[in-house]
């Protein structure tokens, strides 16, 4: 069958982050909104983000899915690339598992993370990011 196929739907791990769509803001190292939101389809999850993080204004798009290049399987982690104003370009791995959100800076397994719980009522994911050799900062999303 056609890796296009109309019957494709989008991964079980794709659908966990459902819970991250609405407008989060956002509280700690970093402060100011994010927005989440479907592309038509389900397969790719959009984060609009407006913060100011070590006294620089942060705005951006990140698109999170998998990579479906041409001709190849669709990849198996969860994947995102992020643009910001300034010209930058940062890749992340997300996990969804529970309630652990885990958000890798680089690829799945990196020594830079993020790791966040949800609250019972889904209205709330405190966590904080690691760096290697520090540096890391807590951080909490509160729907809005």
């Amino acid at each position: 069958m056609d890796s296009m196929s109309a019957t494709n739907q989008p991964s079980a791990e794709m659908k966990a982050l459902d819970r991250l769509v609405g407008t989060w803001a956002v509280t700690g190292g970093a402060e100011g909104t994010v927005r989440y939101e479907w592309m038509p389809g389900r397969f790719f999850l959009l984060q609009h983000v407006e913060l100011t993080q070590f006294g620089q204004q942060v705005t951006g798009l990140e698109v999170i899915g998998h990579l479906h290049p041409f001709g190849e399987p669709v990849g198996a982690d969860v994947v995102s690339r992020f643009y910001d104003s300034t010209g930058n370009t940062l890749d992340y791995a997300y996990e969804l598992t529970g309630d652990k959100l885990t958000i890798w800076g680089g690829a799945k397994g990196s020594p830079a993370y993020y790791e966040g719980t949800f609250s019972a009522d889904g209205t709330t994911v405190t966590g904080e990011w690691v760096y290697p050799g520090g540096g890391g900062y807590a951080s909490t999303m509160t729907r809005i």
